[in-house]
Formats: structure tokens, C-alpha cells, sequence
């Protein structure tokens, strides 16, 4: 029985480590889609605190979230606009009109952060306007996650790895320029 006990723990070791290669070569091949979406879990976390704050947060705490929910969303549409839907476009060629749906929805939430950028919490409409916010983003993530992404991964000539590292490259330069928390 000893003998088993023994064998028992070497089995499980060898599962959970081929289970970490598949993560890894999984996340690494993947880096691209998984920087966004780790930016789109951050951002849907801020506005849920938020809503929690809605009625009977203080002005401050509601507008330290509104602004770095804001500084977030700034840096991840420069990255996707800059990096990331150029590389999807030109590799999706005729299918790319998501890409240019995209570009639109974040014209509308650039108005909306320039707004919520230039008003106080106190403000009429500052707790509707970072709502709608919220609103728009969390359709604009749902359309990623679940009809672009899924495209991407399957584009054999993108290097999602090269393209990942150049996003966090440009992320982390923005971030430190914007002096925003990343």
C-alpha cells in the first residue's frame, strides 16, 4: 500500500504540469486578445464599483473611479487603435468590418470620457453619463470577446505573441505618460 501511496502523488504531478504547458502556450500564443481582455475585466470591475457607490457613495470616492476607469479606457483605445486594430484589419482584409464598427463605438466613448473629464460628480447627469459609459463599453466588450477574438486567434499569418508584446510595450509607455495606475 505503500508502494501505491507513493505512485498515487507522481500521476497527479504529471497532469497538473502538462495542465500549466497548456496554459502557458496557451496565454503566450494568445498574448494580444489577453492583454484586452484583462484590460475589459479591469474596467468592468471599476464600473461595478461604481454602481455600488451610485446612490449613496461621496462625491470623491465616485470620482476617483470615474477618472481611472477614464485614464483606463484612454490607454486601452490608444493601444487597440494603434496596434491592434491596424494588424486585425489588414489581416482580416474584407471581413474587417468590425474593425471600422469598433473605431465608431470608441468615438462615442471618447465623447463621453471628455465629458465626464470635464465635469464635477456633483454635476446634473455625471452618474447618467458614466451609466452610459458603462452601457456602451460593456457592449463593445461582448462584441470583442465574443465575435472578434474568437476571428483573431484563428488568423494563422497574425503573430498574436509579437503584436501582444508591442500592445504591453505601448501600454506601458502611455500608462507612464498619463501617469495612470497600470
Amino acid at each position: 500500500m505503500a508502494t501505491t501511496s507513493t505512485r498515487t502523488p507522481a500521476k497527479t504531478s504529471k497532469p497538473a504540469t502538462s495542465t500549466k504547458r497548456a496554459t502557458a502556450t496557451r496565454t503566450k500564443h494568445d498574448a494580444a486578445t489577453q492583454l484586452l481582455m484583462d484590460d475589459h475585466a479591469k474596467v468592468k470591475k471599476l464600473f461595478k464599483q461604481f454602481e455600488k457607490l451610485k446612490s449613496k457613495g461621496t462625491a470623491s470616492a465616485k470620482a476617483e473611479i470615474v477618472n481611472q476607469a477614464c485614464s483606463e479606457l484612454t490607454v486601452h483605445t490608444q493601444v487597440e487603435e494603434q496596434l491592434f486594430y491596424p494588424a486585425v484589419k489588414a489581416a482580416l482584409g474584407k471581413d474587417a468590418d468590425m474593425i471600422d464598427e469598433a473605431v465608431v463605438e470608441h468615438a462615442s466613448c471618447k465623447e463621453l470620457i471628455a465629458q465626464l473629464e470635464a465635469m464635477s460628480p456633483e454635476d446634473d447627469l455625471y452618474d447618467a453619463k458614466f451609466t452610459v459609459l458603462s452601457e456602451f463599453i460593456e457592449h463593445h466588450v461582448e462584441e470583442e470577446e465574443t465575435e472578434l477574438f474568437p476571428k483573431v486567434r484563428k488568423i494563422k499569418a497574425l503573430d498574436l505573441e509579437d503584436l501582444g508584446a508591442r500592445m504591453k510595450a505601448l501600454k506601458t509607455s502611455l500608462t507612464a505618460a498619463a501617469g495612470t495606475r497600470h
